[in-house]
């Protein structure tokens, strides 16, 4: 390769690095621009029927079972560990969906015609961040709004956007970010973010 090549070579891989560069740094700046408002699927989600997740703890009862009758949480992997059927997959189920799962293994050779009945016992929780007084993680409870969470979550700071706020939702399992206002309804497992005031 001559002298004049190599540099050629050389320039085009600086070039390449710094196009690189910039498209990561654009990217970045994109994730700190503020986000789409919610899409139509958010309000939605509000108003279908409960779906389960990871953290999810249940009251499941087998009538006349008392020994099959607890509370189970959903794991991490989302599945529910039940006696005599073992594992069975909750993540994305409604509860009549997961009633009718386990009565279905529990009639394969177990009990001839199992009545289970679920009812959630405790909400995985919802997540609080940005600009309240005091971030974290909080109990959800069905109806909250995302006025709600940033009131259990200690308010908003004097720096806090209180018009608006971001909130990440996993929907069909894709998880997607959308503004709502503060008078919109949150669901279980939902992230909201409150954004600092520009003024």
């Amino acid at each position: 390769m001559s002298f004049v090549q190599s540099k050629h070579v050389l320039a085009t891989h600086v070039l390449a690095k710094h196009v690189l560069a910039l498209a990561l740094a654009a990217t970045a700046l994109a994730g700190c621009t503020s986000s789409a408002p919610a899409p139509k699927s958010f309000q939605e989600a509000t108003i279908q029927p409960y779906r389960l997740d990871s953290g999810d703890r249940l009251r499941i009862s087998v009538f006349d079972q008392p020994g099959l009758t607890n509370t189970y949480t959903v794991d991490q992997a989302g599945y529910v560990a039940f006696p005599l059927i073992g594992q069975i997959a909750a993540r994305g189920q409604t509860l009549p969906a997961l009633e009718g799962a386990i009565a279905a293994r529990l009639r394969q050779g177990y009990l001839r015609d199992p009545d289970v009945t679920i009812e959630v016992d405790r909400y995985r929780p919802v997540f609080v961040m940005g600009e309240v007084g005091r971030p974290g993680q909080y109990s959800y409870v069905p109806g909250m709004t995302a006025q709600n969470a940033v009131a259990i979550a200690g308010g908003f700071t004097s720096r806090g956007n209180q018009r608006d706020v971001d909130v990440t939702r996993k929907i069909n399992g894709q998880v997607i970010t959308g503004r709502t206002a503060t008078s919109a309804p949150v669901l279980a497992g939902d992230t909201i973010y409150v954004r600092e005031r520009l003024f």
